[in-house]
């Protein structure tokens, strides 16, 4: 696995007041036609805001209070493949898988594992986003 993160997910409590918020901050938005979720280009990496609720699904964790951190961070693959190997390192890292590989909504693939400490975090392969040679993410416009 690359040491380096490609986006953080945020999971909101309401969408549409935390896009005003960044709006008001000044932040412009990317990926402009993605539902459900709002997408901001931060250098080489990204910040996603997602109901907080759809995000514990999405990372197989219960949103009880007993583990669920409210957010997710990402490592984005450049192949469909490479979900799996970084799955596999992961879990050999003493990584417990989440969820396993598997084809998402969205169009693309991924899984989710979590650290020793019970960090979330989504390897996935999208088909929309842009990885620079140096891991940097690049959201369309």
């Amino acid at each position: 696995m690359e040491q380096r993160v490609s986006m953080i997910t945020l999971g909101v409590s309401d969408l549409d007041r935390a896009q005003a918020f960044y709006d008001r901050l000044g932040w412009s938005r990317s990926f402009k036609d993605a539902q459900g979720i709002v997408f901001y280009q931060v250098g080489g990496m990204a910040l996603a805001l997602y109901p907080r609720t759809e995000l514990a699904k999405d990372t197989g964790m219960t949103d009880d209070g007993s583990g669920f951190a409210g957010m997710a961070l990402a490592h984005n693959a450049r192949t469909r493949s490479e979900v799996d190997s970084v799955l596999k390192e992961a879990e050999a890292a003493g990584a417990m898988i989440l969820t396993a590989a598997r084809e998402t909504f969205w169009g693309g693939y991924a899984g989710t594992f979590t650290d020793p400490d019970g960090f979330a975090w989504e390897v996935a392969w999208n088909p929309n986003f842009t990885l620079t040679d140096d891991g940097a993410l690049i959201l369309p416009d």
